[in-house]
């Protein structure tokens, strides 16, 4: 695949898939996440890949969020089409029988931090911030977010975070579970690379099957149709195009619970 939004570099049995879209904040567009479905194809396919890291390009960005210009054109039927093409994309990455370390690196919003949950271990620079702040358009986290979060840091805690659509640091994320470790911004790829290293050196067969046994622990497929449905009926909704027109026209929105 000629890849326009993905850098992807391939050493000793890592890929490092780098999203590509600085000017965007790496902001998860449809043809970002049809070319990360074709480098997970490919990791899954080639035997030389052992590990894979995802990282955003750039110094302020992980991924910020999905491309809301590209929800104009969504309605109820094509919303739970896209909420479900989002999450088989972002379930492949977490059942990839390969160690996925995201390197965030920035903010990890919306998508962004739907797509680092999908990875199996997160390491995260110390300027880096995580959000679902979909309730701030009128809809709900669409790509596996609502089902991923509660696992990693509890009910309570996800609850408050996608209800509100707050923010949190990454020492926020660190304390919660959502984080593995906190670095400095130099100190990030670095990180990122030892912990691949190490579990390089380990038995490649044993390392798949523990992933797969440990999502099995946590699989609950009835849990992410929920979601898409939710989210598709969320985008009939008046709060919804009020909360995209007041994102995209830089204003604060008026929700009338319509």
């Amino acid at each position: 695949m000629d890849y326009q939004n993905l850098l992807l570099e391939k050493n000793d049995g890592l890929l490092t898939i780098t999203i590509n879209r600085e000017s965007k904040l790496n902001a998860l567009n449809g043809k970002t996440l049809q070319e990360l479905k074709s480098a997970f194809d490919m990791a899954y396919d080639e035997e030389e890949i052992r590990a894979v890291i995802i990282t955003g390009k750039g110094e302020k960005a992980f991924v910020a969020g999905a491309d809301i210009s590209e929800f104009k054109d969504l309605n109820e039927l094509n919303a739970r089409k896209f909420s479900e093409e989002g999450q088989e994309i972002f379930n492949g990455i977490e059942n990839c029988p390969k160690p996925v370390i995201a390197a965030v690196n920035g903010f990890a919003l919306g998508g962004g931090c739907e797509l680092a949950m999908a990875c199996h271990i997160r390491v995260a620079s110390d300027n880096a911030k995580f959000g679902l702040p979909e309730v701030s358009l009128g809809i709900i986290p669409g790509y596996g977010g609502t089902q991923r979060l509660p696992i990693l840091v509890g009910k309570g805690i996800a609850n408050e975070m996608i209800l509100t659509g707050d923010m949190i640091s990454a020492k926020r994320g660190h304390e919660i579970g959502l984080v593995n470790h906190v670095v400095s911004q130099d100190e990030l790829m670095n990180k990122t690379k030892e912990i691949a290293a190490k579990i390089l050196a380990k038995a490649p067969i044993a390392v798949s099957h523990a992933i797969d046994c440990i999502n099995a622990a946590h699989t609950n497929a009835s849990g992410y149709q929920t979601e898409a449905n939710a989210f598709s009926s969320a985008i009939k909704t008046d709060d919804f195009t009020e909360g995209t027109s007041a994102f995209l026209e830089k204003r604060k929105p008026n929700f009338t619970g319509k």
